[in-house]
């Protein structure tokens, strides 16, 4: 039997799931089995950037970060991904330095964020407003 470590974490926000697997390796880091250097967008790329910046580069040399993505749009599925990746980061390390200083940057790297939306009702074109009325 073999004893290699690996560590399952999984990120949410809005509609979008993402799991990660963490494994000894590289150094690669791969969303949606594309690596997340060439991730297509900038601002996805560099919100799921944020936890493995601050861990440090010394802690992301030894392992492999692989992370499926579904549902959601894009902006919802990089956050979801960094929720993932930094919870995996921590349990990986288990250096409570490191989770201090993901809470003291920002909480949803390691907690998901609970706001939906909210549910449209009749009555109205949204969840709150309400159609014009006309009395002539």
């Amino acid at each position: 039997m073999s004893s290699k470590r690996i560590v399952l974490t999984s990120g949410k926000r809005k509609t979008a799931i993402a799991r990660a697997t963490t494994k000894a390796g590289k150094g690669r880091i791969r969303i949606n089995s594309i690596p997340l250097e060439i991730y297509p967008s900038e601002l996805a790329r560099m919100k799921i950037q944020e936890p493995l910046v601050l861990a440090g580069e010394d802690v992301i040399k030894g392992i492999d970060i692989i992370v499926n993505v579904k549902g959601g749009g894009i902006i919802g599925q990089a956050d979801a991904a960094r929720t993932a990746i930094g919870r995996a980061l921590v349990i990986w390390t288990q250096d409570p330095e490191l989770r201090s200083k993901y809470l003291h940057y920002d909480r949803s790297i390691l907690v998901a964020d609970s706001r939906r939306k909210e549910e449209k009702k009749t009555g109205g074109p949204g969840a709150r407003a309400r159609y014009q009325k006309s009395y002539r």
